[in-house]
């Protein structure tokens, strides 16, 4: 008796399981559908169009957007718990929404969305089990599975068509310098001339090159840059060589341009401290040459708006190709010794090109400060509002502790590393990002080819090596 019904609860209970897996196929067919008319727009043959109908098949949306479309279950208790936490875990990995919006505005698709989508793709991580108990469409077969391959490398050829690399690498995740930016010469020199001016700050003590010096790679090595009457300010500066590749401004991207950027320290209290535009326009109009170098580039028009578009102009011109990295890509086998080739292997194999892609090898996401581990209780210091990075500006709490990813171009002249300047070698910045963003503790051997490797990313500034 007992046996049968043992064996009657058992057979409800798969009765019920299917049951829900059914409804939830149903719900998920449906949504998909409807998710998938925002593409109508794409060729229906296309790449882009196969490769959105998979993402939106296996619901890859629910979890990597916030605010999506959810099932009908996603209200029940107990569910409704688990796939809010779902939800926050997975869009501190990876946030679909810059993907997706490139597809849409078919604008060239973001670099390290192409390097997240690659990798759980060839380490089958996604989607996880839990979610494929109860979303049996969702599985990812090998055809699924072709079609995204395809698409990513499709994206990256088209995205880097110019790229001088061989043919063959063109589809990969890191490329060399090689993009031209269009600029005025006029502004360009105007600007140069502003970016080491002194008169922008309140007391004529700090320029742009006073925290950012070129010879010293774009930064001043300093864990809080000195401003205005002796002031630190709460943050490391970042580089401003190859900012121009970054996709928005600040550790906390609240500049959307260079240009943006460039109209924040002048009034910052602690950076340069000026009061207003007009207080800066008064001491610049008594000078003739500039008043003369305004005449050229803008007309005579000297405004906020002609002195940051200036600024911008001469920093789209900090790039830095041609280091022994780009060297090796466009084919000089012999530009990497054995040892550094090791440490672009480790890099790899530790997936450090998923945030680190394209020419910058940075610059494109934020993303959260310790994702494998608590690095601010490692750190031991009290957390400032500083450490809240992203959060700052959009008070969104998916973006508490989320940085931008800095550039890794010239890495070996900007210490000391990270937003805070916490890790004062390039070892120990090394060590920390493997320990609380990949999750791995790099032996030291591993550590120095990492090293070497990132070295080779030293490049030139019209045409003379940085050092």
């Amino acid at each position: 008796m007992k046996i049968k019904t043992l064996a009657g609860a058992i057979g409800i209970g798969v009765a019920a399981y299917l049951g829900t897996v059914y409804f939830v196929g149903q719900s998920d067919q449906v949504l998909a559908e409807q998710q998938l008319e925002e593409f109508e727009h794409l060729d229906k043959s296309s790449l882009d169009y196969q490769a959105m109908q998979v993402l939106t098949e296996k619901g890859c949306g629910y979890c990597h957007t916030p605010n999506s479309d959810m099932p009908f279950y996603s209200q029940l208790p107990i569910a409704k718990q688990l796939m809010q936490t779902d939800v926050r875990v997975a869009m501190r990995h990876f946030d679909m929404r810059v993907l997706l919006d490139d597809i849409k505005q078919d604008d060239p698709v973001s670099e390290v969305a192409l390097a997240r989508l690659e990798k759980v793709l060839n380490d089958d991580s996604m989607p996880p089990a839990l979610y494929l108990s109860m979303h049996w469409s969702a599985s990812m077969s090998d055809d699924d599975k072709t079609v995204l391959r395809e698409w990513v490398s499709e994206k990256r050829t088209e995205r880097h068509a110019n790229s001088p690399v061989p043919e063959e690498r063109k589809s990969k995740v890191l490329q060399p310098i090689y993009t031209q930016f269009e600029t005025d010469a006029d502004k360009v020199a105007l600007g140069n001339v502003l970016y080491h001016d002194v008169r922008l700050s309140g007391d004529n003590s700090v320029s742009c090159a006073s925290c950012h010096g070129l010879d010293t790679g774009g930064v001043d090595r300093m864990v809080g840059s000195v401003g205005i009457h002796g002031q630190v300010g709460g943050i490391n500066a970042p580089t401003v060589f190859n900012a121009v590749y970054n996709r928005v401004q600040f550790w906390d991207g609240r500049a959307a341009d260079l240009q943006e950027q460039a109209g924040g320290p002048p009034f910052n209290p602690i950076e340069m401290g000026s009061n207003d535009w007009q207080e800066i326009i008064d001491k610049l109009n008594e000078d003739s040459e500039i008043v003369a170098m305004f005449k050229h580039a803008y007309d005579g028009e000297m405004t906020g708006d002609t002195i940051t578009h200036a600024i911008a102009q001469f920093e789209k011109t900090l790039v830095t190709p041609n280091s022994r990295f780009d060297q090796y890509m466009m084919g000089d086998d012999d530009a990497m010794s054995e040892h550094e080739k090791h440490g672009l292997a480790l890099f790899k194999k530790y997936d450090c090109q998923t945030c680190h892609a394209g020419e910058a090898l940075g610059g494109e996401t934020f993303e959260t400060m310790g994702m494998k581990g608590d690095y601010f209780a490692y750190r031991g210091t009290d957390v400032t509002e500083a450490d809240f990075g992203r959060y700052n500006f959009t008070q969104n709490e998916e973006d508490m502790h989320k940085f931008k990813v800095p550039t890794l171009r010239n890495i070996e002249l900007t210490e000391p590393y990270f937003h805070d300047g916490y890790a004062d070698t390039l070892e120990k910045a090394i060590f920390y990002m493997g320990k609380y963003q990949v999750g791995v503790e790099m032996s030291d051997s591993e550590v120095e080819a990492v090293k070497a490797f990132l070295m080779t990313l030293t490049g030139e500034y019209e045409g003379v090596p940085l050092s």
